[in-house]
């Protein structure tokens, strides 16, 4: 293989080793064994494109402008297939997750800066899903804002016992707990009787959506909720799970091949869950007039006759409450792996497991935390902090995507493996794009 033989790394310094080359592949032909056991990095990775901070902008997108915005999504999610594809490959080809790739060709400094820039990335992506998860516990449960706040810790013990199983039952809990929320929003959907042809319509691209003010920052919302650069860190480690010969072409060729099969079925399980959830919002309160800016109001609109109509019910609050919680909980598990990967990848930072995921999850929590306590639980102030939090992943986006293209179009770390003329320039057209639109989305917010 032609690629830079000093760019894959070295045994001491494994992304994720406590699970790097665990899974063993079969030695056979069949595409369906071989995709049975390449299946489920993809599950991790579709975790973060159905988050908690997507329900409020998918649903509120459809309550607010019908079915308009369904071509966003589908739009979204095909720039997170082609960038998802990039960040498997690089860490299958090179051995190295995406952190420990730009760390090494950048200086200390500048490792530290984009570590940073990461962290809080990071940090805002985790406090959409502790938000989310400890109001589902208030829904379900009747615990407060500030003790479901607390009990997001033990996501973190839950995770240390979980990897001591192996990492293929962490990725059964996390297909388990995406098919609840398939099929909750799937009967949701379904009883609330949606319009097929308006439904189709909306995959057509309307041009009212850049000059209508409003239409353009829920699209620019979607979007920026959508394509979050902790899953390009993620990706490019998890897939390296699997235990192959990385001299071997032919064998790397399959990994690469079969990883991108399961990432884009999982991609397309996500994009179904995203586009269920702006279809149950147009379906049941589009033209309410209604706020449904907060999980709590979508929850109690669901039971609400005036708003949901004859369907309203507890049980489709409830229901909703709890696919709430599995979400939460699924995105978690990947947001403390995430930090694992960025802070031993760009500052190379070893320290007990326990204690690395412990600081993760902490650094997470102590905003949310701070903020449910000054505000006394209050839901609103806790969904602000969730739209502010949102800006650095407007900033941490580019600098995630623009390293990401440049190492996998490059044929001196990559070989043959690089990224085709036309690959490429997807790449960069789609990181152009993004950079641009969440650029706009800063500015829509503050001004």
């Amino acid at each position: 293989m032609k690629n830079d033989k000093s760019f894959v790394k070295h045994s001491n310094n494994i992304s994720l080793e406590e699970i790097n080359g665990t899974v063993e592949i079969p030695d056979t032909g069949s595409f369906w064994k071989n995709l049975l056991a390449f299946s489920g990095p993809g599950a991790l990775v579709a975790v973060g494109y159905m988050d908690p901070g997507n329900w409020i902008t998918s649903i509120g997108g459809g309550a607010q402008y019908g079915y308009v915005l369904l071509s966003v999504i589908l739009l979204s999610n095909f720039i997170a297939m082609l960038l998802q594809y990039m960040a498997a490959k690089l860490g299958i080809v090179t051995g190295m997750d995406l952190a420990q790739a730009t760390r090494k060709h950048t200086s200390r400094w500048v490792g530290i800066v984009l570590w940073i820039v990461t962290e809080l990335a990071i940090m805002a992506t985790d406090i959409a899903e502790v938000i989310g998860g400890a109001i589902a516990l208030e829904l379900l449960f009747g615990i407060p804002i500030v003790y479901g706040v607390i009990l997001t810790v033990f996501d973190v013990l839950l995770l240390l016992f979980l990897m001591k199983l192996g990492f293929r039952k962490i990725e059964a809990i996390v297909i388990t707990l995406i098919t609840v929320i398939l099929v909750v929003f799937a009967y949701e959907v379904a009883i609330a009787h949606p319009a097929i042809k308006e439904i189709l319509g909306g995959f057509i691209p309307d041009k009212k959506i850049l000059l209508d003010k409003g239409e353009r920052t829920m699209a620019l919302g979607i979007v920026g909720a959508t394509v979050m650069p902790h899953n390009l860190y993620l990706h490019s480690s998890i897939s390296q799970s699997r235990k192959f010969d990385r001299t071997n072409d032919e064998e790397v060729a399959k990994v690469v091949k079969y990883t991108t099969w399961d990432s884009n079925i999982q991609l397309t399980i996500a994009f179904v869950i995203n586009c269920l959830l702006l279809v149950l919002g147009a379906a049941m309160f589009f033209g309410t007039k209604e706020d449904l800016g907060t999980f709590t109001a979508l929850y109690d609109a669901l039971q609400d006759n005036k708003l949901a109509g004859d369907i309203a019910s507890p049980v489709l609050s409830t229901l909703f409450a709890v696919a709430l919680l599995a979400s939460g909980q699924n995105s978690t598990i990947t947001g403390t792996l995430t930090g694992q990967i960025v802070m031993e990848g760009f500052i190379h930072m070893r320290i007990p497991t326990w204690a690395r995921r412990l600081i993760t999850r902490g650094l997470s929590i102590l905003p949310v935390l701070a903020c449910a306590i000054y505000f006394n639980g209050q839901e609103s102030a806790l969904d602000k902090l969730m739209v502010d939090s949102q800006v650095f992943l407007c900033v941490a986006l580019p600098v995630s995507m623009i390293p990401l293209v440049y190492f996998t179009s490059s044929e001196k770390i990559m070989g043959k493996f690089k990224n085709s003329k036309l690959i490429a320039s997807l790449g960069w057209i789609a990181t152009a794009l993004l950079t641009v639109l969440n650029l706009q989305l800063i500015v829509e917010m503050f001004f």
